[in-house]
């Protein structure tokens, strides 16, 4: 059994150490669309979001408008951990010169209200892209 096991792992090593190479050729592909044309399946790059200065506040245009984050907002949230908090709770906040959680997100006893745990459902990342995601019709 143990010569077997032995014979197995070593031609196991020996194939994926085979010398075989993936192909480093970025050529073009044609692609046939839906739309009868031909795209390429080469993109340009999206141009990169520009977040407002730090400890710059964004305008709110309307209301109750939550307020938007002048940062990335791709902090993992799971149920065990919000990574909004490390920086924003009401004890660390004034250390790492963020803004606190508001009032009304802490429940009777000052402690953060943990029906307002999934930020982002509410407080948007706000950023200045250079291309139009989606046209904006609205008016005040």
């Amino acid at each position: 059994m143990k010569k077997l096991l032995s014979v197995a792992a070593i031609t196991l090593l020996l194939s994926a150490c085979s010398g075989q190479q993936a192909s480093t050729d970025m050529a073009s592909v044609n692609v046939e669309s839906l739309r009868q044309g031909e795209t390429s399946a080469t993109l340009p790059a999206q141009a990169m979001p520009n977040y407002p200065s730090k400890g710059a506040a964004i305008e709110r245009t309307f209301v109750h408008q939550p307020p938007l984050v002048p940062h990335k907002d791709s902090y993992k949230i799971s149920a065990k951990k919000n990574g909004c908090l490390t920086c924003h709770s009401t004890e660390k906040a004034a250390r790492m010169k963020a803004t606190p959680v508001d009032k009304s997100h802490l429940d009777a006893s000052g402690e953060f209200n943990n029906e307002y745990y999934f930020c982002v459902q509410c407080h948007v990342a706000q950023a200045d892209n250079k291309d139009a995601i989606v046209d904006n019709t609205h008016t005040k």
